[in-house]
This record gives C-alpha cells, structure tokens and sequence, in this order.
C-alpha cells in the first residue's frame, strides 16, 4: 500500500532487516518515536524465536506464555484468523509503533510495514492498491476517514509472502493492522480453482468470519469481491 496524501507531512523509509516501512507522520520526532518502537519490538520477536523456534514457523494458531507484547499479539490474531502467528508479524509491528507515536502527541501516524498499514490520524488518508502486474495495481485506492484502522494485502502471484492460494489481491480492513495481516493470510490461502465467483465467495466469508475484520476486496483473475464495509474506493495516477 501507498500512502497518495503527505503534502505538509513527513514520508519517509525505514528499513530493519526484513521489515520495510514508510512511515508518514507530523514531526521528526515522532518519526524517531515509530523507529525505536521497531526496533525494539523486533529485538524482543527475535529473542523470543531463539528460545522458541516452532513460533516462527507454526502454520497453526500458536500458544504462548510469558511472551512480549508483539508475541501475544501475533498468537492472538493468528489464531482468530486460523493461521500462523507470523502471518501477522508486520501488521503487529506496525500498530505498536503507531501506538507509541500517538502517546508521544502524534495527530497523523501512518506504518506501513512491506505492504500492511496501521492507520491513525486527524485528516483524511488516501492510499493506493498494490498488487504486482493486476491492471488495478496503483490504479486505485481507498480513501479513509475513520480511524483507527489496519489495512493488510496478501497476494499468492505478487507478494514474497507465503500463501497458498493465487489471488492478485486479498486485502482486508479490520480493527488494526495485525488483525488484517493475519486475515488477509487466511482468504489469500483459499482463493484457488476454475470457479472464480465461487472462490471469490469462499475467500469473502473466509474474512468476514475473522473476528476484527470490517471489509474484505478481492481481486482474483481480473475480477473484483467485495464484503462487508469498505473505505470509499478512488482513482489514483499510477506513479
């Protein structure tokens, strides 16, 4: 996802090993604030998988005891969606870091973690979909108004992500960004077969059974679903 409204704000990247952010907010200061929540909450996820390895790679909905806030929170959305905890490593991540950008006094925090977005602020938002080589990809976008939100993709063509289905887009808008991480993971997974209005249906009731879930779109061979309520969809000039 891509943010198409920073004009007054500040937009910049932060790269830490395997997460990829831009990160739009008011002041430098609260840009540094998001940083060190990232890589704070990131040392302690890595510490964690050391002493717990099957967490990392847990295909299933993950049990956890005595564990850092981004680790119960990865089990805790993982399993509302029926997958693993590290499908909702970035949404994770980035709702902390706008958590902590809010209490220091940010009015527009925005993380976007390799495609998931944690989404809060006094002004509108507009994003764009991203969505590899689909004839929608930066074409169009959503416009947000409510906030907070968490906005999530996953893709089984474009994204390096893993997913066992094939869909160009499976985004989904939920309570926060974890939630959404997760859930997009789980209705990507189910978007495979000849039947597209099937799958696509299939992959709709998959989200919108996610508990935290409030819209599901998908894209699945060039045609669109959608479910549930979704943010008012725009136009955008592909950049």
């Amino acid at each position: 996802m891509l943010s198409t409204t920073t004009r007054g704000l500040i937009k910049r990247p932060f790269n830490l090993k395997e997460t990829s952010c831009t990160i739009i907010t008011e002041k430098k200061e609260f840009f540094d604030v998001a940083t060190s929540a990232i890589i704070r909450h990131r040392e302690e996820l890595e510490e964690y998988i050391q002493g717990h390895p099957e967490f990392q790679f847990s295909l299933a909905p993950f049990r956890t005891e005595d564990a850092p806030e981004s680790v119960r929170r990865m089990a805790e959305a993982g399993s509302q969606a029926g997958v693993g905890p590290m499908a909702a490593v970035a949404g994770v991540i980035a709702d902390l870091a706008v958590e902590e950008m809010l209490i220091a006094g940010a009015k527009v925090a925005v993380v976007e973690d390799g495609g998931e977005a944690s989404l809060a602020s006094d002004r509108t938002i507009d994003i764009a979909l991203k969505a590899g080589e689909s004839e929608l990809s930066r074409r169009i976008g959503f416009r947000f108004n409510d906030f907070p939100i968490g906005v999530a993709t996953s893709s089984g063509l474009y994204s390096h992500a893993l997913s066992f289905g094939k869909a160009e887009a499976a985004t989904i808008f939920a309570v926060n960004a974890g939630i959404a991480d997760a859930a997009a993971t789980a209705v990507g997974n189910v978007i495979l077969g000849d039947d597209v209005e099937a799958v696509i249906e299939k992959g709709l009731q998959v989200g919108l059974n996610v508990k935290g879930v409030q819209g599901v779109f998908i894209i699945y061979r060039g045609k669109v679903g959608t479910g549930g309520k979704l943010p008012q969809m725009i136009g955008v000039k592909p950049e």
